[in-house]
């Protein structure tokens, strides 16, 4: 059987800017972000999935500030939980309609997956994982004065709130996880980063109130598979040398070293590329051959190495 490969969708990859973000719109927008997939399923490939939440939950977390005076609140461990469900569904839906119309049969099922992570992790001090919408300056001094949330500037695309983000040390459902990638189900597993949570001693777990990097989470999940090859999809045709100035480069191939030298000086934000580019070196580091980074619909191109920025453990 064919070693997995683990696909990376980001959370805003499923949203259409130009498009109020409805779920009638956003189930039109995954089905276009999954037709290269199937593609690659149709050529024989095995996939794991995993995506982002950023969005999601960020609307799910606003509608719980909205009604708190009507109804219970929703803690943030349950929402990326709601968040996984809800896109979990949506993308093996249209995943699953869109082989149907190309007469090809596949198992495909999602896990709503917990992640182990560390409660005294420094994440916890100094949040740092940006949700919800983009917000103008305004908008934002309102939410920071009226809700407490912390805001920060995200690339220049406005404000939006951050969150505690830890690293990710074990997948709980790891071993179900291994048991249907062998059966030959395309699984999509640790969406929005998976559910933030806390092992006692006696193996109880408790959630936490954070949201973990989805790339971060995936690279655990490639690692621990014993996937050969990443791919992250973004908003970005790939990863830039001094990205947003007059001078930005994109980079077709590097090797781990050096982009981890590009991350030393500061090229890479913590907003932004920044945990893509920690993802692929944490992967590369620990057996991975290969992290690449594309759009979503230019997947299968970047799977040909004709676009995208392909990063290797040592560059030939």
């Amino acid at each position: 059987m064919r070693v997995p490969i683990v696909v990376a969708m980001g959370g805003n990859s499923l949203l259409d800017p130009g498009l109020p973000p409805t779920v009638e719109n956003q189930f039109a927008v995954t089905a276009r972000a999954v037709r290269p997939i199937a593609s690659l399923l149709q050529r024989g490939e095995r996939l794991v999935l995993t995506h982002g939440n950023g969005p999601q939950v960020g609307f799910m977390q606003l509608r719980v500030e909205l009604a708190k005076t009507q109804i219970h609140e929703v803690p943030l461990d349950s929402l990326v939980a709601d968040s996984q469900g809800a896109l979990g569904y949506m993308i093996e839906r249209d995943l699953r309609q869109e082989l149907r119309r190309r007469g090809v049969a596949y198992e495909i099922a999602t896990v709503v997956t917990e992640v182990e992570v560390d409660p005294h992790d420094r994440a916890f001090s100094e949040p740092t994982k940006p949700i919800g919408k983009f917000y103008r300056p305004e908008e934002a001094e309102v939410l920071r004065r009226e809700r407490g949330w912390q805001m920060v500037e995200d690339s220049h695309r406005g404000y939006r709130r951050v969150v505690p983000s830890p690293t990710p040390i074990e997948i709980v459902q790891l071993p179900t996880l291994r048991r249907l990638v062998e059966a030959g189900v395309t699984v999509i597993a640790c969406g929005g980063g998976g559910i933030p949570v806390e092992k006692a001693g006696d193996g109880t777990i408790r959630g936490l109130e954070a949201v973990i990097d989805k790339d971060r989470a995936s690279a655990l999940l490639a690692v621990k598979l014993g996937a050969t090859r990443l791919f992250i999809t973004t908003t970005v045709d790939a990863i830039y040398r001094d990205f947003l100035t007059d001078h930005a480069t994109p980079i077709a191939r590097i090797g781990v070293r050096e982009l981890a030298a590009l991350a030393a000086q500061g090229q890479f934000p913590p907003g932004s590329m920044g945990p893509k580019v920690e993802a692929a070196i944490y992967f590369l580091e620990r057996g991975g051959r290969e992290v690449v980074i594309c759009r979503p619909e230019a997947l299968e191109e970047a799977f040909d190495g004709v676009t995208g920025t392909h990063i290797v453990s040592e560059v030939a």
